[in-house]
């Protein structure tokens, strides 16, 4: 009689650890939405009361992100955006200068509160953070060698060329499709990338039209262009630790103020030689699917 009673208690353990298990799977997708947002302490009261908005931004990408010849002072324009919006809630920024892969790291680990460049709202990451209304919109374009255009006519001519870029970008997943060899920088300046295309390093840049403009604009000395190949319109948005919604939602809100009252275009108009970037060109762009099947 004891044994049975032992092995009937064994066996109410067992369904009950079970039912628990099945219940504690339930919840978990169900409040996964809370537990994350629980597991945010830099939120926007905390930025507020401390004064400051940290901001991890590349310094090297010309004309989003960089250091003016002269006063060697950080500038572009998602850097005056972002001091702007700073400025219109009443906080003091700070910019921290890193690339891609340290960003995705300290957003995840509060070192920082908003990254900007690079992370792909349709990338690998897309639903890892939450993100900002565009604050920019492009489409992809290339980069290629100006006496021979690398060889490159259309997408498919990628196959075996060598295509440098940052990793995670929806631009090397457009680059990998086409059967390109991914070659991977870290926080490279322009001219480094623009160089190595030059001198045989590589073949191609694939990345955001207007950055790519104003970098060979600007470098006029390195012998490649901008090719005639477009596709994947896109959007540029500033990224924020899941969870942190007050905070997007207080960013959000300044966003759409300076579009309304044409600050952003301002700043766009500044940076790009006159171009607003802040609106929709109207132009039947090839799409590629870079989702993960």
């Amino acid at each position: 009689m004891k044994k049975k009673l032992i092995w009937a208690t064994a066996l109410l353990v067992c369904a009950m650890l079970f039912v628990s298990a099945c219940g504690t799977k339930e919840t978990t997708e169900e409040e996964q939405k809370d537990v994350t947002e629980k597991l945010v302490s830099r939120d926007w009261e905390v930025i507020k009361e401390e004064g400051t908005l940290k901001v991890a931004t590349s310094g090297t990408y010309f004309p989003n992100s960089y250091h003016d010849e002269e006063s060697n002072e950080l500038t572009g324009f998602e850097v005056e955006i972002l001091r702007e919006i700073a400025n219109r809630l009443g906080l003091e920024v700070e910019f921290t200068e890193m690339g891609v892969d340290g960003m995705l790291t300290s957003l995840n680990s509060e070192q920082i509160d908003i990254a900007a460049l690079g992370i792909d709202r349709d990338g690998e990451n897309a639903d890892k953070y939450n993100f900002t209304i565009p604050y920019k919109y492009s489409f992809g374009s290339m980069v290629v060698r100006e006496e021979d255009n690398s060889g490159i006519e259309k997408l498919e001519d990628l196959k075996g060329k060598k295509a440098a870029g940052a990793a995670t970008t929806s631009y090397m997943k457009v680059a990998e499709k086409f059967g390109a060899e991914l070659v991977i920088y870290d926080n490279a300046t322009n001219d480094q990338y623009l160089w190595d295309v030059a001198n045989g390093r590589t073949d191609v840049i694939l990345n955001d039209y207007y950055g790519q403009l104003m970098a060979t604009e600007a470098l006029p000395e390195i012998p490649v262009k901008v090719h005639d190949v477009f596709y994947n319109p896109s959007e540029t948005n500033y990224a924020i630790k899941l969870g942190n919604d007050e905070l997007t939602k207080q960013i959000n809100a300044q966003l759409e103020a300076m579009h309304d009252d044409g600050t952003l275009s301002e700043i766009s108009e500044q940076f790009y030689n006159g171009e607003d970037v802040t609106v929709q060109k109207d132009y039947e762009f090839q799409e590629i699917d870079v989702s993960e099947e």
